[in-house]
C-alpha cells in the first residue's frame, strides 16, 4: 500500500505533557512500541528534492513481481547461486526466486544487483523467513582487538512497502554474532540496517523518491521478547550514491581493564553511529551480511560497489 509522508504538527505545552505523561508509564517509555520493535526517533518531516520520475539506468520496472514460470531463478539445488568472478566480495546466499545476482556497469563503475519480492523465498518453509539475496563475510573470534570491517556505496532503488510502517522496508546490510548463555536464534542478528521508503507529495505520491536509514538494534542478548530499538539515522535520496563502512569486533574497556568493548560502528555518507551491543561478554563472535533481504509487499531493489572487506584475529 502506497503511503504519502506524514508531516507532524506542533502540539501546545500541555497536550505535550500529557503525551509525555502517557507514554512515561509504558514498558519502555521511547515512544510507541509495535511488533515489538520500539520506534525512538520520528522521521523527518520533508522529503528531499528529488525527482522520482527518474528510472535509474539498471532499474526494474517490470510490473510482474512473480517469480518466473520457467522456473529460471528456482536454485533448489544451493543458496550459494552466483556469477564467475563477482564484482562484489563475499558468498551469496541466495533465497529467492525472483532473480538471482547480476551485475550493472553504469559510467565505468560495477554494481551487484539484488532485486527480491514479497513471498519469493522458494527455499525455507513457507511463512516462516523473509527472501534475501545477500552476501556474507569472514567471522572474527571475540579476542580483544579482534574484528570484521565491511566498505563499499549503496544505491536504493526501491524497498518493500507493506500494510504497517513497522512491516514496510528492507535491510540492506546487518551486524550478526552468536553469544554464550543460549536464547534466541542460532545465527541471531545484533544490529540490521533498515530503508524505509519516504513517499513523494502530488502526482508523485504513489512513488519512493527517498529512504530513510534506520539502526534496528537488539537490546539484550538473545531477545528474551524485549525487542529491538529502531533508531533513525539519515535519509538518502533514490539511486543517490552513499558510502558505508560497518567495522564490528571486540576492544578493551577503557574504564575497567578486566572488561570489554563489543562495538559495532557505522559511517554512512561520511556520517559516523557509533553503537555498543549490549552484554559483551557474553559476544562469541562478530560478523556481516549486506545485499537485500526483507520484503513483506512489493520489491526491494537494492545496488552495492567497490565493496571489500578486512577482518582482523586476535
Amino acid at each position: 500500500m502506497k503511503k504519502p509522508n506524514f508531516t507532524y504538527k506542533l502540539v501546545s505545552l500541555s497536550a505535550l505533557i500529557i503525551f509525555v505523561t502517557f507514554f512515561s508509564c509504558t514498558k519502555d517509555g521511547l515512544g510507541y512500541s509495535e511488533d515489538i520493535l520500539i520506534y525512538k526517533t520520528p522521521v523527518p518531516e520533508t522529503a528531499p528534492d528529488t525527482d522520482p520520475t527518474v528510472v535509474a539506468a539498471d532499474e526494474d520496472t517490470s510490473t510482474d513481481l512473480a517469480c518466473p514460470a520457467s522456473g529460471e531463478f528456482e536454485n533448489n539445488s544451493t543458496r550459494n547461486v552466483d556469477i564467475p568472478n563477482p564484482n562484489n566480495v563475499g558468498e551469496v546466499d541466495d533465497r529467492s526466486c525472483y532473480s538471482d545476482y547480476s551485475e550493472s556497469i553504469i559510467d565505468g563503475t560495477t554494481w551487484g544487483v539484488y532485486n527480491i519480492t514479497d513471498g519469493s523465498n522458494h527455499w525455507d518453509t513457507a511463512g516462516t523467513l523473509q527472501p534475501r539475496i545477500e552476501r556474507s563475510l569472514p567471522i572474527a573470534n571475540s579476542n580483544v582487538g579482534s574484528l570484521v570491517k565491511f566498505t563499499g556505496e549503496f544505491r536504493i532503488l526501491e524497498v518493500g512497502d507493506a500494510d504497517s510502517d513497522s512491516q514496510s522496508g528492507t535491510y540492506i546490510s546487518q551486524a550478526k554474532g552468536q553469544h554464550t548463555g543460549g536464547g534466541g536464534s542460532p545465527d541471531p542478528a545484533i544490529c540490521l540496517y533498515l530503508a524505509k521508503p519516504v513517499y513523494g507529495t502530488g502526482i508523485n505520491a504513489d512513488k519512493q523518491v527517498a529512504f530513510d536509514i534506520y539502526a534496528e538494534r537488539i537490546l539484550e542478548r538473545g531477545g528474551s521478547g524485549s525487542g529491538r530499538e529502531v533508531v533513525l539515522l539519515k535519509r538518502v535520496n533514490k539511486n543517490e550514491i552513499t558510502s558505508f563502512d560497518l567495522e564490528v569486533g571486540f576492544k578493551a574497556d577503557p574504564t575497567d581493564s578486566t572488561k570489554k568493548i563489543h562495538y559495532c560502528n557505522a559511517i554512512i555518507g561520511g556520517e559516523a553511529f557509533n553503537w555498543n551491543i549490549p552484554d559483551p561478554e557474553r559476544g562469541t563472535q562478530s560478523k556481516i551480511r549486506y545485499g537485500a533481504y526483507r520484503v513483506k509487499g512489493g520489491r526491494a531493489q537494492i545496488r552495492w560497489a567497490n565493496t571489500a572487506h578486512e577482518i582482523v584475529e586476535k
